[in-house]
């Protein structure tokens, strides 16, 4: 999870190089956490749709907010599939427990990587080696909760609060480079419903995304994770970072 940060733009920036401050972690918080966590760890397979966008600055140092979809679908252990279409690209990922195809839209090109056997251990191979981004994907990580802990010297649970029509349990994590904030659903499923990272030394530039269409345990074909080469396009090459 430290290689990926929040796949998207990315959360839980590590604070190391930080003094060494008394940590402020709150038990309801934490447990929220972990129920949600363990929700997710528990699923055999889900696809969801996340909406999100982040702060860049523009060339003359202006602010302008990026807008992205994406549709992420998890199967066992070893498949991903996501497709996000950005203000300026369309790109998608197919993972099938041995390589990683990247494909642009947009120049008709693609890249096949052999990758880990796990979904996990792929999207930190290939964000260490090769800086791809898989949006949410910190939220499918075993130790989501652990690493906040480390990374954060504060986690607080701030009471229940309605985001986008539905009750949630609010969480906040600061520490001195960022200030994470979370929105759990309090339905039984205990999913992520919306998140928000404020990079506070980035004159508090934002990356938000909201979580919808929940699909729990479908059944789905492996072939959704095969890439098929579409007409005309190009196989290239990419270099380790």
């Amino acid at each position: 999870m430290k290689n990926q940060l929040f796949a998207l733009a990315l959360i839980l920036v590590t604070s190391v190089g930080f003094t060494q401050e008394t940590k402020e972690i709150d038990s309801t918080a934490v447990f929220i956490l972990d129920k949600m966590t363990a929700v997710i760890g528990d699923l055999h397979a889900v696809n969801f749709h996340l909406s999100s966008s982040n702060d860049e600055l523009d060339v003359n140092k202006h602010i302008v907010k990026e807008h992205h979809e994406s549709d992420i679908t998890f199967s066992g252990p070893d498949k991903l599939h996501i497709r996000i279409k950005g203000t300026e690209y369309d790109k998608g990922f197919w993972y099938d427990g041995s390589h990683m195809n990247f494909f642009n839209y947009n120049e008709n090109n693609y890249v096949t990587l052999e990758a880990p056997e796990t979904t996990l251990a792929m999207i930190d191979d290939m964000h260490a080696n090769y800086d791809f981004q898989f949006p949410a994907a910190d939220f499918f990580y075993p130790a989501f909760t652990d690493d906040l802990i480390e990374d954060f010297d504060s986690i607080k649970f701030l009471g229940k609060k309605t985001y986008d029509n539905e009750e949630c349990y609010h969480i906040m994590a600061n520490n001195k480079k960022l200030n994470v904030q979370i929105w759990v659903s309090s339905e039984s499923d205990v999913l992520p419903k919306h998140f928000v990272i404020i990079y506070k030394d980035k004159s508090n530039m934002q990356y938000e995304a909201t979580f919808s269409d929940w699909r729990l345990n479908p059944s789905i074909p492996d072939a959704k994770f095969n890439f098929l080469p579409p007409p005309n396009s190009r196989l290239i090459s990419i270099l380790k970072k």
